[in-house]
């Protein structure tokens, strides 16, 4: 059996359906491709102008506020009040475990994310032994 019949027997036309359509896939994709190459190079050549922006913004990020510029929001006031006995009752120093394990067991609301409130707005300052005390000024 030679020809079409070879070709029609053996699910030639199946087969070569199938190659054609991945070879006209193909050719999309990579004229896609070509297309919009030219953004990819804009991008590459911008690359340190956007690096640039982003390390000053990181800079700007690490600027630490001194403490009459702090501003302690209401909500945090109210909690640093109970916080406040809990930390004159462990004495300070004082680790932040222990903070949190006597919060949860006095039954204050949300201990770790108020502590978290108390480290950024300074209530709360670490000590160069692994330690933390209460910040008296703010």
């Amino acid at each position: 059996m030679f020809g079409f019949e070879a070709i029609i027997a053996h699910d030639g036309l199946g087969i070569s359906v199938i190659g054609i359509s991945i070879v006209f896939v193909s050719l999309i994709l990579l004229s896609l491709a070509v297309s919009q190459i030219h953004k990819l190079i804009e991008l590459w050549d911008k690359k340190n102008i956007s690096y640039k922006r982003l390390k000053k913004s990181q800079q700007k990020d690490q600027k630490t506020p001194t403490v009459s510029n702090l501003t302690v929001p209401q909500d945090v006031q109210r909690a640093s009040r109970q916080f406040k006995l809990l930390i004159e009752w462990i004495g300070e120093p004082f680790p932040l475990p222990k903070l949190l394990d006597l919060s949860e067991k006095c039954g204050l609301s949300s201990p770790h994310s108020t502590i978290n409130e108390f480290i950024k707005c300074k209530l709360i300052i670490p000590d160069e032994n692994g330690y933390y005390i209460w910040n008296k000024q703010v």
